[in-house]
């Protein structure tokens, strides 16, 4: 029994020596990315989009190439080319644990009417959402992703008729996570499309994102000519959807509009395993070994 106890012992610390070792390669690899990265700071333009950030100190700003890096290579998620840019808060690192950034996207579906804006009834919508999770968490599951439960709003939807800007937070759940998770989203309507910033943290982080993502909301501006007043409807295409599908899915979600955003949801923010998870796992099949042993009538020596 000693000796088998002995024998353990040295693969427990081998295990944890490869664990680190492996970590300490994680770290690395994902440091050299990061040092890698082109910031940007000020005024920020979105040729893409036709638009324009005028970033303060709080703020910079990494390009299409870099922001696909964090999301993909850091964060674990799928590639998507439709990553125009990443606004990353100054003091907070793309790797760090209570990190958050917004990722920048923009949509060319045509200028959306707002006229429905001031009818919508919120709190319907958040139950039709809750509804439709069960069908939207069997294709997340197909597609290889964990299912997400929308707990409620973290913040209800508001739209500015004034400045053409719509925001709104949900509260989500992830399957085996065991923290929540916010998901900031704020819309800036232009001429041929609207402008999306995607934030997304843990909730207990939603204080400092409301309000870095309320902070950014006057620094994004369309050029003009392409300005939501600058809409001609006798020559310009109008969207299939209005402001409510651009909240809650609709017309736009089947399109396949939001699924990168779903995606981000859970990314993990790092590559790093805790050394405990591993050494942990580890004594579990062990144990789960000397249990069917000692049931089995085997001799330990």
């Amino acid at each position: 029994m000693k000796l088998k106890w002995m024998l353990l012992g040295l693969l427990a610390v081998a295990m944890g020596a490869q664990a680190q070792e492996s970590q300490t390669k994680q770290e690395q690899e994902a440091r050299a990315i990061v040092s890698s990265f082109q910031w940007r700071d000020g005024q920020v333009a979105v040729d893409e989009a036709k638009a324009r950030f005028d970033l303060d100190q709080n703020f910079r700003y990494l390009g299409a190439a870099d922001a696909r890096k964090v999301l993909e290579q850091l964060w674990g998620n799928p590639p998507d080319d439709s990553v125009l840019g990443m606004i990353v808060p100054k003091g907070r690192g793309v790797l760090d644990d209570t990190g958050w950034a917004v990722v920048v996207t923009y949509s060319d579906d045509g200028y959306v009417s707002d006229e429905e804006a001031a009818k919508i009834d919120y709190a319907e919508m958040l139950q039709d959402l809750k509804d439709a999770d069960k069908e939207d968490n069997e294709a997340r599951k197909e597609a290889g992703y964990s299912a997400i439960s929308l707990v409620g709003w973290a913040e209800p939807p508001h739209y500015d008729a004034a400045s053409k800007k719509l925001y709104w937070a949900k509260e989500l759940q992830g399957e085996g996570s065991e923290h929540r998770t916010v998901n900031y989203d704020i819309r800036v309507l232009g001429r041929r499309g609207y402008l999306s910033l995607n934030a997304v943290a843990r909730m207990d982080e939603l204080a400092e994102v409301k309000t870095g993502m309320q902070q950014l909301l006057p620094m994004v501006e369309f050029d003009a000519g392409s300005r939501y007043a600058d809409y001609d409807k006798s020559s310009d295409k109008v969207a299939a959807y209005g402001i409510a599908a651009l909240i809650g899915g609709g017309i736009a979600a089947k399109a396949g509009l939001f699924a990168k955003l779903g995606a981000l949801l859970l990314g993990l923010k790092k590559l790093l395993i805790p050394l405990v998870l591993v050494v942990s796992a580890f004594f579990k099949k062990v144990l789960g070994f000397f249990s069917r042993d000692k049931r089995s009538g085997g001799v330990v020596s």
